[in-house]
């Protein structure tokens, strides 16, 4: 197959989207399969074009076997929401000719990822002057997103812009995404059953498995043994609403004086967290920056409990991708979500799993963390349901063997 998969994020990023495509590319590579991506400069979670990169090149590259066109676009210092649409609107506009350009290429399959929505126009138009399919996947819904976050109030805006996403899905002839709920939304907006696919991540199980605790980290950090590590790892951006985890260690921090708040990470809210430590002297939160892939495992294996922590209203908008890894390395893990959203439904149905409390509820995240410290002394050292599901739904060949079987059935209807 000719697969070419048009997104602004892809590896080197180490978490979020950038992660998830550029491995999916890899993977379909080593099974003999020709993979173009066309895509940004690397700049997520910094917000900020990665060493060795430029801002406004374009630029083309082999990595991991798979052929990269990488085009300009801006990257705002801090992302609001109509420079966010401003940052998205140049990516799609610098990488159009580039598109149109691998029609001569003749690929079976465009693949596009959301965000941006606003690629999709071209990546459409690319399919069909090249005789291809178009597949449309959904990391994020980045409609509901924006207006679950309060950048617009205008209920005219979000009829029309909700109204124009359905449109451009019904133009793909395949819609996958990462959750069930997910897959719902979708078919609500008018889309046909049969185009929709199911296409959780994944993860490497090898690579992440549960181990007694993260050693080299622990060491390196200036942990002691004694110390019970509450870990957020990822993005720290405005809907991730991390300030409830400042008012926790606030709370916590007589009452457990061995327990310390690890942040991992980057993002926009970043340096408001920390100033906001600083303001209220608070000891027991400690900050660090994004790790790369291969110390994943032995900061998840420090964790006494993992925190994935979101705003209300964004919990069936986006899955956190750092679920994955939590589950394998088989985390004790603290949900915030409410029951009828995707993360809620996923917490309820498979008990032992995780914590599901209230989002941006202080007080229920506080009895949990407690409650998760007070019984961890009796209870095993790692967390068998989370691992046990990971092993058989979230697997990376699992899960990427089921989209090549897709990808060959829409080839073979194709011809």
């Amino acid at each position: 197959m000719r697969i070419l998969i048009h997104g602004i994020n892809y590896f080197p990023e180490q978490i979020g989207i950038g992660k998830y495509t550029g491995e999916m590319a890899a993977w379909l590579t080593e099974q003999g399969h020709s993979v173009r991506v066309v895509t940004a400069p690397p700049y997520y979670p910094d917000w900020s074009v990665g060493v060795g990169y430029r801002t406004w090149q374009y630029r083309r590259e082999c990595l991991q076997g798979v052929d990269i066109w990488r085009c300009p676009l801006w990257v705002p210092r801090s992302p609001s929401g109509i420079k966010r649409i401003i940052h998205l609107l140049s990516f799609a506009f610098f990488s159009l000719p580039v598109m149109i350009r691998q029609t001569f290429w003749k690929p079976d399959i465009v693949m596009v990822i959301e965000p941006p929505l606003f690629c999709a126009p071209q990546a459409w138009f690319t399919a069909r002057l090249s005789g291809a399919k178009a597949w449309l996947h959904v990391q994020d819904f980045e409609i509901a997103a924006f207006f679950g976050l309060g950048f617009s109030s205008s209920g005219l805006l979000k009829k029309c812009a909700i109204a124009a996403e359905s449109w451009l899905m019904r133009l793909f002839d395949h819609v996958s995404t990462i959750s069930k709920s997910m897959l719902s939304r979708i078919s609500r907006l008018r889309v046909n059953d049969s185009r929709l696919f199911f296409f959780p991540n994944w993860v490497d199980i090898k690579h992440i498995y549960p181990r007694r605790e993260g050693s080299d980290l622990r060491h390196a950090w200036e942990f002691s043994d004694r110390q019970r590590i509450i870990l957020y790892s990822g993005s720290m951006g405005r809907k991730q609403g991390l300030e409830i985890v400042l008012d926790a260690a606030a709370q916590l921090a007589k009452t457990y004086p061995d327990a310390v708040f690890l942040m991992v990470g980057e993002g926009t809210a970043k340096a408001d967290l920390i100033a906001e430590r600083e303001k209220r002297n608070l000891h027991n939160i400690v900050f660090k920056p994004l790790q790369p892939l291969e110390s994943l495992p032995d900061l998840l294996a420090m964790a006494d409990i993992h925190l994935i922590i979101q705003k209300r209203g964004i919990a069936d908008a986006v899955m956190p991708s750092k679920l994955t890894g939590i589950l394998a390395a088989g985390g004790y893990s603290i949900i915030t979500a409410d029951e009828q959203t995707e993360l809620g439904q996923f917490a309820l149905q498979n008990p032992g799993i995780a914590e599901l409390i209230e989002p941006e509820n202080k007080e229920a995240l506080v009895q949990a963390i407690s409650r998760i410290l007070s019984r961890q002394e009796s209870v095993a050292d790692f967390n068998s349901v989370a691992r046990r599901y990971a092993e058989q739904h979230l697997a990376t060949d699992v899960v990427m063997k089921n989209l090549e079987n897709r990808l060959l059935e829409v080839i073979r209807k194709k011809s």
